[in-house]
Formats: structure tokens, sequence, C-alpha cells
């Protein structure tokens, strides 16, 4: 299944998510800590900037740009699908509102300097296919994660893959951002080979890691690094 986990908050109507903001299938920022309160700095200075998420060409058949209130059958195609509404904020019961909701959280995310999310659209008929999304939450550190889904029709063509190789290079050379990392279910082979495909390298396994649904979920945590040789032809370390 080609599909990698959000590695910002979840759908609240999914899950529980006791350590971080309940919105995002990416969400732009963690959840406020009431422990943290007394420990804040009272002048924080100004938050993060906003992006702009650009249009991106992932080969000769798909295109990656920002989400647009067009997108709404996408969303009803992935809530449908069984895995997809407990890894991201996509609605686990399809309603117009909770579609233009999530479409919006895209927006937001990129308002608040939270992260980059694409929707994948196929050239030739502009149907969009499915999401992968370039979140920056731990970029003060020097990394960042990513998480992608198709829906089940556009599985299994190479899409995904060729998402991820596009998303990859345009952050560690346009963004020079020097760590990526993702994180996969152990029984997701196919996700697995799409992050392998791209270059990244499993790293190990996460006990307990994540909340997918009512369960804690063990994750295997692949990265890459901007110093790791090439990416989709391209050499990943920006001179």
């Amino acid at each position: 299944m080609a599909a990698a986990p959000d590695p910002e908050p979840r759908n609240p109507g999914a899950r529980a998510d006791p350590g971080a903001r309940t919105d995002p299938a990416g969400a732009p920022g963690a959840r406020a800590d009431p422990a943290a309160d007394a420990d804040r700095d009272p002048d924080p200075g100004p938050g993060p900037a906003p992006l702009t998420v650009p249009s991106l060409s992932a080969g000769a058949g798909f295109v990656l740009r920002p989400w647009e209130m067009s997108d709404l059958p996408l969303v009803r195609e992935a809530s449908l699908d069984p895995y997809i509404p407990l890894i991201t904020t996509v609605p686990a019961t399809y309603s117009e509102a909770a579609a233009e909701a999530f479409v919006r959280r895209q927006w937001e995310r990129a308002a608040t300097g939270a992260g980059y999310p694409f929707a994948i659209v196929r050239s030739r008929d502009r149907r969009p296919v499915g999401a992968i999304g370039l979140w920056l939450r731990e970029l003060p550190a020097g990394r960042a994660s990513l998480g992608y889904w198709l829906v089940p029709s556009a599985r299994g063509q190479g899409i995904a893959s060729a998402a991820l190789r596009t998303v990859t290079g345009w952050a560690l050379h346009d963004l020079g951002i020097p760590r990526l990392q993702l994180c996969v279910e152990p029984w997701n082979t196919a996700s697995a080979r799409i992050a392998e495909k791209s270059g990244f390298r499993r790293e190990g396994l996460l006990r307990g890691w994540q909340q997918v649904g009512d369960q804690r979920r063990d994750m295997v945590v692949y990265g890459l690094l901007n110093t790791d040789g090439s990416v989709d032809g391209r050499a990943a370390t920006a001179n």
C-alpha cells in the first residue's frame, strides 16, 4: 500500500493523539503543553514565516501542486480507504464540510510555516490521485519529515515513487535541508520499497512509536542525508 504515516498529528476522529495537536495530515505545529506554561519565554518572537507551496513536475505524467477546493473528489475517495483516515486527517466519514475543512487545513499548514502540503495530480486529465507533504517542525534541528498516500485506483503505477523523489530532491537541493526522514509500518512493504527506491535507508525499528486507530504501532524509520549520494540522478550534496 502506498501510504506512509503522516509525521504530524492525525485525524482526531480516527484516533486520540496524546502528544501533539489534533489537526493536520501533516499538522502545523505541536499541541500546547499545559505543563510548559511556567517555562514559556514571555517574548518568543515571531513564529515561522508563511510558506508558498510551489508546483513541481514529477516526471512526464504528474505534477505536485497546492491543494485546491476542486480536490474534494480526492478527499472523498481517500475517506473510503480503510487505512488513510487512520494516518492522516482525511475524514473517516465523508461530508463536503469535512472535506473542505481538510483542504483548509492544508492551506493553514503552509500559512503557519508548518510545511509544504502537495496534491499529486495526473497531468493528462488534471485528476488528483494522492498527497505528499514535507513537514518542517524539526527544521531548527536540521531535519524534516515526509508523509504520502495514494488512493487505491492510483497504486502500483510508480506515482508515489516519482512524487517522493521529486520532493526529496527539491528539499535537499533547493531548500538545503540536511536530513529527511519518514516512517513506515513494518507490514507496509510497498511503502518501504518506495522509500528505498528514493534513496532512503532503513535505520531501525521504533517500538510503539505511533498511535494508529486504537493501537500503538511500531514504525520503521528511514533516513536520507544530503551527503548520502545521488537522488534521482542528482548528487545529494549541495555545493
